[in-house]
């Protein structure tokens, strides 16, 4: 009986703190998301601005992880197929690790130097991650070529939608 408590309350925590889609699927960032500033490889600031402009004009995929992150350890071969199978969409990795020391391990440890990659040095709870409703990870979105949302919410590299947004937006 003690067992199928244990298991019942796990099975009810799990729920209630598993990842679950926003109630609104946003299709722009808010000013105030824009300036999140995050780190480069270097520790350079740079904000959530100046990433989608430079990469404006080009159908753009923001992966959301972090090497602790075991769910997003066993998307990454998957991430990698959708990065090959889309060499005209660029890939932005933005990572959640703890510390800049973290950043950089993972980075190293899963063969990601040549890749453009960011770091939130203020933490998981900041003004674009609370913006778009970051409540788990992984999680992709899909930014058009003018730097609108066009797929807000995906927790799956394998999500059809991404590729189906990607094909539609590269027509």
């Amino acid at each position: 009986m003690k067992k199928l408590a244990l298991i019942l309350t796990i099975s009810v925590f799990r729920l209630s703190y598993s990842q679950q889609q926003p109630k609104v699927l946003k299709t722009s960032f808010s000013k105030e998301a824009l300036v999140q500033k995050l780190e480069d490889e270097e520790g350079k600031s740079v904000t959530i601005q100046q990433i989608l402009d430079h990469h404006k004009g080009k159908v753009l995929v923001i992966d959301f992880w972090a090497g602790w992150c075991r769910d997003c350890l066993k998307a990454l071969p998957k991430a990698q197929e959708l990065e090959k199978n889309n060499p005209n969409v660029d890939f932005v990795f933005l990572s959640l690790e703890r510390s800049k020391e973290g950043f950089d391990k993972s980075l190293d440890r899963f063969s990601m130097k040549d890749k453009d990659n960011y770091w939130f040095a203020s933490g998981w709870k900041n003004d674009f991650n609370n913006y778009i409703d970051l409540n788990w990870i992984p999680r992709y979105m899909v930014i058009d070529q003018k730097s609108a949302i066009a797929k807000y919410y995906a927790i799956s590299p394998e999500d059809p939608d991404i590729q189906e947004t990607i094909n539609s937006l590269l027509q």
